[in-house]
Parts: structure tokens; sequence; C-alpha cells
């Protein structure tokens, strides 16, 4: 059985980091690359930024740390509470809240731009869901403002329908951890159950810790649909080669068009 997202990220939170070889290289890599996206759509700004799936802070403390105006916001209260924490020993502000991406609790027009990323959205496993997130990113947005969404490369994924992810080796002030994926397809073809596996140091030997959740493997196009459902325009994915991020990134501009019809609605 799989459990929640939110037990999934709550249980997480504390080995977050292990994912990723050298975490702290991988904030900075990463808000570069988003900063830099941010700056070529909007400008220098600084800007009012929410990250909406902000976890224990990937992507929003190197974007503090770039001069936005960064909040975020998760559905793990255990994950948003230390990224503020995580933000504040590297020097930089971090509101953070425990929040359901799908009723977001900002005013409308709070922010410039909204991010999603490490394909938090293929968490919402109905086609209900996502559109209620993606409505509620584009109500908290300003006229124009700019969404960031990244997802895996489903495409490909659906194709292929892995049933395990490469190991990933981190190193620590503990040591070396290991974390892996098992993968179990779902008769539809399109969800799939991870055994999220992490092996810790303990002592001589290692703690296996086992965690459980369901994504939703959507492709580009079913994400196209739906970001242009809720009120989006300027639909455009950047591949990793041409971003230098590691997973494709959608960038839209909140339409409004739309914003103006909903409310003569």
């Amino acid at each position: 059985m799989t459990g929640s997202a939110r037990e999934f990220y709550d249980s997480l939170a504390a080995d977050y980091h292990r994912i990723f070889p050298d975490w702290d290289a991988s904030m900075s890599r990463q808000a570069a690359t988003l900063d830099a996206l941010v700056r070529r759509e909007l400008g220098a700004g600084p800007h009012r930024l929410l990250d909406c799936a902000c976890g224990i802070g990937t992507q929003a403390i190197g974007l503090a740390r770039a001069g936005h105006r960064v909040v975020g916001s998760d559905l793990s209260p255990v994950a948003a509470a230390r990224a503020a924490v995580e933000a504040a020993a590297r020097g930089v502000a971090l509101p953070a809240a425990a929040a359901d991406m799908r009723q977001l609790p900002f005013g409308p027009g709070a922010f410039d731009v909204v991010v999603c990323a490490d394909n938090s959205l293929a968490h919402l496993l109905t086609a209900r869901d996502v559109g209620e997130a993606l409505r509620e990113m584009r109500r908290v947005l300003t006229d124009d403002g700019l969404l960031l969404l990244t997802l895996r490369d489903y495409d490909d994924i659906r194709r292929t329908r892995p049933d395990s992810r490469p190991p990933q080796v981190s190193h620590g002030l503990d040591g070396r951890s290991i974390t892996f994926q098992l993968w179990h397809w779902h008769d539809d073809g399109e969800r799939y159950d991870q055994e999220y596996f992490q092996l810790v140091p303990e002592g001589e030997g290692w703690q296996v810790r086992v965690r459980r959740t369901t994504s939703w493997a959507l492709t580009r196009s079913q994400v196209t649909d739906a970001v242009t459902a809720a009120g989006f325009a300027d639909v455009a994915w950047l591949m990793p080669d041409i971003s230098g991020f590691y997973q494709p990134v959608l960038a839209a501009r909140a339409s409004a068009a739309y914003e103006a019809a909903n409310d003569r609605g």
C-alpha cells in the first residue's frame, strides 16, 4: 500500500538532502538556471516569487539568495519547517507555510512568479486535482506573471515503463548514503507506485528506510492542455539540453484575458 503524498514527504523531509550527491551544489545550480529564466522573461527584478512545492528549500533557498522575495509553501509541514531553518542557516529569510497547492493561502495577484518544481505536480492523481492546482497558481499570479513548472520526461518514460531508477550516492557529514526507487505500474499505464529506498549509515552498517507514494506520469501534451485550460498562455517546454535544468521545464504566462473572462463570469 502507498501512503499519502503528505505522509511520504513528512517522513522523507529529514533525509531529502540525501537524494542529491551534494545538496548545496544542487541548490546553487538549480537556482542559477531558474533565476536566468525568470530574468529573461521578466527582467532583473527582484521579483515576488512563490515556490508552491518548496519541500526543504532546494529551489527556494537559492532563488532567495539570488535576491528575489521568495515565499515557500508545501503540502508537508515538516518539509516547510525545515526549509525555513535551512534558509536561515544560509543567511536568507524564507517564510514557509504548510499548504496544499490546490488551496493556496495567498491573495490574487500576490506574486510575479510561481515555481512548481521537482515533479511535484505528478503527485496529483486526477485531472480535477491537477486543474485545481493550476488554477490556484494562476489566481495568485499577477497578470502576465510567470509559471515555471518542472516534471520528469514522462513522454519517454510512458513508452518504456521502467521498473526502477538508478541508485544515487550522496556524500554527507555522516558518510555516504544511497537512494534508489522501484516502480510498480498501474494497469492504466499512466500511474505508478514508488517504493523509495534509502540506505543510511548506522554504526558499522546501514539502516534501510522505505517510503511509498504514487505518481501520475503526465505527458507534456497533457500538462500543456491543463495549463492552457487553467488560464495560461505562451506555453513553452524547455528541455534539459536547452535550459540546463535537470528536468523538462514548462514556462507559461498568466493570461489577462482569462482573468477578465472569469471576472465577468
